[in-house]
């Protein structure tokens, strides 16, 4: 009776909590959100993406245990999963925060679950960053060294997905973030811009233009690892996207792999990664995912330039040494 009890409790508490802390429907519509750019096809994706991460928000916040919300991630549609894992973990993060008492859920759903969409689950921790007075430089220390970096890349998409004119025309990060945290801000500002400009390559080129140029680089990574991730376009856009990336083409390809490398993890790699990985990697997933396996080993573990940093460095000299053969 004990037992039953508990449940009953555990199951009316995860429904106030998907009350309190529900996102509504259209908060992820593209029209709403007043994006542009995208063919109606693409549109139908991008909206199915936002769906996927609240769907997986929402369970998060409503299923008391693991061995209810993984089912209910698993059923989201193979090409849509990894975004469901995304929204739960932004839901865990909050909770977390929320009963700092019991903040482990984010910690357990990596060590089990979770570890295959480890990628995705730092980034949606990074989303709770942007929504409450908290300082990711301390909140990154309960998370993986090289991938906690994932937070900020979180953070900077949130932003850019919700505050879009705020920052189309190359306004600084939020002053709370510091030193390296606001280059990988950039890279997931520019992830949110694939969403913004609905994969148009051409507008995406004109919104990474107004930046600075010492920011550009991170930004065309982000585009490569939505571009790759997210994907929806075919292969006449992601050639224009590589041709307009122009000397950012390692950045962009580097944030290629790692998209790579996360389908790869979570075992759903798709049509939609092999053809953008072949056109912005020049390689294939799965050589692409390899390589950022074997540019991962030996990382240092303190120095001044961050291990997540040195490890992006390394895939994009990858790249840039072949671009120079190429071009032998």
């Amino acid at each position: 009776m004990a037992q039953k009890a508990l449940k009953t409790m555990n199951r009316l508490w995860g429904s106030l909590r998907g009350r309190l802390l529900r996102l509504p429907a259209r908060e992820t519509d593209y029209a709403v959100r007043g994006f542009r750019g995208a063919t109606p096809e693409m549109k139908g994706h991008l909206e199915r993406i936002g769906a996927a991460f609240l769907g997986g928000y929402h369970a998060a916040l409503q299923c008391p245990e693991e061995t209810e919300l993984v089912p209910a991630l698993n059923s989201t549609p193979f090409e849509y999963r990894g975004f469901a894992f995304e929204g739960a973990a932004m839901a865990m993060a909050l909770l977390d925060f929320f009963t700092p008492w019991r903040a482990v859920r984010i910690r357990t759903f990596l060590a089990g679950a979770g570890d295959a969409h480890a990628y995705m689950i730092h980034v949606g921790v990074g989303w709770m960053w942007a929504r409450l007075p908290i300082s990711p430089s301390r909140a990154r220390q309960r998370l993986d060294p090289v991938l906690g970096w994932l937070g900020c890349d979180g953070y900077g998409f949130h932003e850019g997905f919700f505050h879009w004119p705020k920052y189309i025309s190359g306004q600084r990060p939020p002053k709370k973030l510091a030193g390296y945290e606001t280059r990988v801000f950039d890279q997931g500002l520019g992830r949110s811009w694939w969403f913004v400009n609905g994969g148009n390559a051409k507008l995406i080129a004109q919104s990474i233009e107004a930046f600075a140029a010492g920011r550009q680089p991170d930004l065309w990574s982000g585009i490569g690892l939505a571009a790759t991730y997210a994907g929806g376009v075919g292969e006449d856009v992601l050639r224009t996207v590589r041709e307009k990336a122009g000397t950012h083409w390692p950045h962009l390809a580097q944030g290629a792999a790692f998209a790579a490398k996360a389908r790869q993890r979570a075992g759903n790699s798709t049509a939609s990664t092999e053809l953008a990985t072949r056109i912005l990697c020049g390689m294939p997933a799965a050589d692409a995912a390899r390589l950022c396996d074997a540019t991962l080993e030996n990382l240092p573990a303190e120095m001044e330039t961050p291990a997540y940093e040195i490890w992006r460095q390394r895939i994009q000299t990858r790249f840039a040494q072949t671009r120079q053969f190429q071009k032998a």
